[in-house]
């Protein structure tokens, strides 16, 4: 019965990537219209490809100070981690991209808008990254923390030697899934005039009235930057695996 519904539902899906396909070999893409914007394309996404791997290394240290603000013994110093963590996942990040641009970066005397973008997305993608590493090290077993104290490990030790290697394959997909988030959140920072990757092409589409064939390379380039995440997340899950 598992086997017949494996084949029906491959089926439907081979049916629908023809049907898919068909309708793309049979539409009048006008590429020959975007073409003399080619380098524009490029150039946004040579942006986009900086900006992405600034933020995601800012995002990590962000991050991790936040996990440790949310661990910290000091009641007052988890309280407002945990603030912040919480405004920043329950607002929008457009409304945060305008408030940091157009209020705090202008009142701080901060004009320069590659590196307000990499800020903002550091700080926005920080409290989910912080949120994934706090799950990871919480899921580990009290048992196994208590028996490494038995033993005499200190607690840089026991976070060194059992919490981390074990903390590090839990949390590997859901920080592969929020670095290709924040690239793709990366396309927002158009709004503030930023010339990345989705401008580029919002521009090329209003000179030359060809959505499709502005955009499907804008959504190629981003596999092209999203992809070689999930590959690494798989190769690094594999060489973390445990035997239980």
């Amino acid at each position: 019965m598992k086997k017949a519904l494996s084949y029906f539902l491959f089926s439907i899906l081979a049916a629908g990537f023809c049907f898919f396909f068909y309708i793309l070999l049979s539409y009048d893409f006008s590429w020959h219209k975007i073409a003399p914007y080619r380098w524009n394309l490029i150039r946004g996404w040579g942006m986009t490809l900086i900006l992405s791997a600034c933020a995601l290394i800012l995002s990590s240290l962000f991050g991790s100070l936040l996990l440790a603000g949310q661990l910290a013994k000091f009641r007052p110093t988890r309280i407002l981690s945990r603030l912040y963590v919480e405004i920043i996942r329950g607002t929008p990040l457009l409304v945060q991209i305008l408030i940091i641009f157009y209020l705090i970066a202008d009142a701080a005397g901060l004009h320069n808008k590659f590196i307000i973008g990499t800020l903002i997305l550091s700080v926005f993608s920080g409290a989910y990254l912080s949120e994934i590493f706090r799950g990871g090290i919480e899921s580990i077993p009290r048992s196994q923390i208590q028996s490494a104290r038995a033993i005499g490990l200190t607690e840089s030790q026991i976070y060194r030697y059992v919490i981390i290697p074990q903390a590090i394959r839990r949390v590997l997909p859901g920080v592969s899934g929020q670095f290709a988030n924040l690239i793709k959140d990366s396309s927002l920072l158009y709004v503030i005039g930023l010339r990345e990757f989705t401008m580029q092409a919002r521009e090329v589409n209003a000179a030359t009235y060809s959505t499709f064939a502005a955009y499907i390379p804008l959504a190629i380039g981003y596999l092209l930057l999203t992809l070689p995440l999930a590959v690494l997340s798989h190769h690094l899950e594999k060489r973390f695996r445990y035997e239980h």
